[in-house]
């Protein structure tokens, strides 16, 4: 594991974060979706995202699968590779957060020690938890890239909800049950949330 330089020092910008909240005209925050393979997670993101950019706030998606493409290609699926995924994950969330945006972090980050983790990276009302529930027969029967099949037949392994553990959330922020509520109204509810608590406001 590498340690942090002695040889190194924070520098701050001339530039608050809330002169950058300001300028967008909103609050910035971080929502991070987390639940199993094919609940919804990316899906509810996205479409958050493009919600928000017609209401002229600034947002962008933290996809779990584009971020392995790029920054976390070195890493695996063992356990310490996927605290580190989760870990890197929440820096940058928090980094988009100091610009003024709002971050939809979208990861199945099973671990409720990780995110509990990347939680406390962020000050209070910085990190709203979404649980997209929705049941392992269900995301199974979804499967939209075939891995749980893959899974099944073991040509994957360490996959979460079949031979890798999920921690169900124990006080997420919200909810949001996408084996019962449709893509709209999933999206009513989010939005709702953020609009009750001043987060697409200007502050």
């Amino acid at each position: 594991m590498q340690h942090k330089s002695s040889h190194i020092s924070w520098q701050n910008s001339m530039i608050a974060r809330q002169d950058r909240q300001l300028r967008n005209r909103h609050n910035s925050c971080t929502l991070w979706f987390t639940g199993l393979s094919g609940s919804g997670k990316s899906t509810l993101a996205f479409a958050l995202e493009q919600a928000l950019h017609s209401r002229n706030i600034a947002s962008y998606v933290l996809d779990g699968d584009n971020i392995r493409h790029g920054l976390n290609r070195d890493l695996g699926f063992s356990s310490d590779d996927r605290k580190e995924n989760i870990r890197r994950i929440g820096e940058v969330s928090k980094l988009f957060v100091d610009a003024g945006l709002i971050v939809l972090s979208a990861f199945i980050s099973p671990d409720e020690g990780d995110r509990l983790m990347v939680k406390e990276m962020f000050q209070p009302g910085d990190h709203i938890e979404v649980y997209v529930k929705c049941s392992l027969a269900e995301c199974e029967k979804r499967d939209p890239k075939g891995l749980y099949k893959k899974a099944r037949s073991g040509q994957i392994s360490n996959f979460t909800g079949i031979d890798s553990k999920y921690d169900v959330p124990g006080s997420p922020d919200l909810i949001i049950d996408t084996e019962h509520m449709t893509v709209d109204e999933s999206l009513a509810a989010l939005l709702a949330y953020l609009e009750e608590r001043n987060y697409l406001a200007s502050p």
